[in-house]
């Protein structure tokens, strides 16, 4: 089964405890004004332009099979991300972004950092994107982790049918679930979906008795409210004997926005919450 990638990160600290393989499925169907992959976002390969290293010298105009770029400048409604301009360019201002490759092809690249996930506790991430979009390939590579013994985490948003989650609860030991918002006309405003699936499938692999680690991005202006907050503790912790093992803040940041410029996009413009306010509402959640 072929996987769609845009990225797979090894020795990562991030994304789940110790070390982890943390692989980033293309395509996700949520619009989040303050996403910091927007090259996962279509579910297409892309080419990023770097405007400060091009040379001008016309090199990827005249090689491009489709006369989707002029000097470096992309027509991405023609370009279907070939990769010929970015492997011609000799100033490394084009580069590609995105490929495919198999489940097994995938394991095989997993595997071989087991020693370090036996070693701190760690496993491998399917991340996006929305990798549950890809949830028959995600459940594929997660059953082979499960008959080697690697950990497998899924970092997701949940706006999928729970059929999708279905198919991997027997091979996931640690389900990453971001709430981004209780309120359902702002999720809509700065998501571009409404949340009422997020938040049922959050409940419902609760009640599955699934893992949980809740992950909230802290937003100025959108959510970082005392008010929003409190509404997503009350719905957090609204399943009974059911709950998360971990509430996770995780502060906006703007290390992603090259990523925006290089893909001629604007780039999102958001405030950086202070370490005072990030301790200021992680009270709410203690």
């Amino acid at each position: 089964m072929i996987c769609k990638l845009f990225d797979v990160q090894r020795n990562s600290f991030a994304d789940g405890p110790g070390i982890r393989t943390a692989v980033f499925f293309r395509g996700c169907n949520l619009r989040c004004a303050w996403c910091h992959n927007p090259e996962g976002q279509s579910g297409k390969k892309v080419i990023f332009y770097y405007a400060k290293k091009c040379l001008h010298c016309k090199r990827c105009s005249d090689l491009c099979p489709r006369r989707a770029i002029e000097c470096g400048k992309i027509d991405f409604r023609r370009c279907d991300a070939c990769g010929v301009c970015s492997v011609n360019c000799p100033a490394g201002a084009l580069k590609s972004c995105g490929y495919d490759c198999t489940d097994e092809e995938l394991f095989s690249l997993i595997v071989k950092d087991k020693a370090y996930y036996d070693n701190s506790g760690g496993g491998v991430t399917f991340s996006g994107g929305e990798c549950m979009l890809q949830a028959e390939a995600v459940q594929r590579v997660a059953e082979r982790c499960r008959e080697c013994g690697i950990s497998t985490a899924i970092d997701t948003a949940g706006s999928v049918p729970f059929a999708e989650f279905e198919k991997v609860l027997p091979y996931t030991d640690l389900f990453l679930y971001d709430i981004k918002m209780v309120d359902r006309e702002k999720h809509i405003q700065y998501t571009g979906a409404a949340n009422d699936l997020i938040l049922q499938n959050y409940g419902r692999l609760l009640q599955a008795d699934a893992r949980v680690w809740v992950r909230i991005p802290v937003i100025p202006s959108v959510n970082d409210t005392a008010e929003e907050m409190e509404k997503i503790r009350e719905f957090v912790f609204s399943f009974g004997p059911h709950a998360p093992q971990k509430i996770e803040l995780l502060p906006y940041h703007r290390l992603g926005e090259w990523k925006y410029r290089a893909l001629g996009h604007g780039v999102p413009s958001f405030d950086i919450p202070g370490s005072a306010e990030i301790a200021r509402l992680q009270k709410l959640f203690a």
